[in-house]
């Protein structure tokens, strides 16, 4: 059997770097009257969505239509980290989120992707459905918080938020150890 070679050049990896494109204009929009501005979070939520929806489509269109590349595994958890890094850092200069959360997550976050790294010749160490969970509730939550909501959904949010660090430490704890024994193997 032939290998097929797909190139680099798919919508896959096209809207992963649309992805990286937009974080540079929701922190524009966020930043709008250093934060405070309501219609511009709105605007920076909608752009946050956009760019959380392609991180779901190009995953989706990768697998579906066979057109998974190196350049798009690497470039993924790379647009992954600067969407969510950035709009966590950007909450927690506001004061929005606790600093210690957004450090939490972002330490999890390039930890794992690195201990990944490290045992990538010998298996691709794929996301389970508690690592989906995990950035699907991150999303939520995170989206939440960019979004102008009146104070009556603090409680709401910060619940999410913690289900969300839940998760984050959960599946940091699940990674780490299947990492570690593909490391001792």
């Amino acid at each position: 059997m032939a290998e097929s070679r797909v190139g680099n050049a798919n919508i896959a990896n096209w809207l992963t770097l649309i992805r990286i494109a937009l974080v540079p204009v929701f922190l524009t929009c966020y930043f709008v009257d250093h934060g405070k501005n309501d219609l511009w979070r709105a605007i920076a939520w909608a752009v946050f969505a956009l760019a959380a929806f392609t991180d779901r489509l190009d995953g989706q269109l990768a697998r579906r239509r066979n057109i998974s590349t190196p350049l798009g595994a690497l470039l993924d958890p790379i647009a992954d980290k600067a969407l969510i890094g950035g709009a966590l850092i950007s909450l927690s200069i506001t004061n929005d989120v606790w600093w210690w959360i957004t450090i939490l997550i972002l330490v999890r976050e390039v930890g794992i992707t690195f201990l990944r790294l490290t045992v990538l010749s010998k298996k691709v160490v794929a996301a389970n459905r508690g690592g989906k969970a995990k950035t699907l509730t991150q999303g939520f939550a995170i989206g939440f918080y960019i979004f102008p909501m009146p104070h009556w959904f603090d409680i709401p949010n910060a619940i999410l938020m913690g289900v969300a660090v839940i998760l984050t430490i959960s599946t940091g704890i699940y990674y780490f150890r299947e990492i570690l024994s593909l490391h001792r193997s």
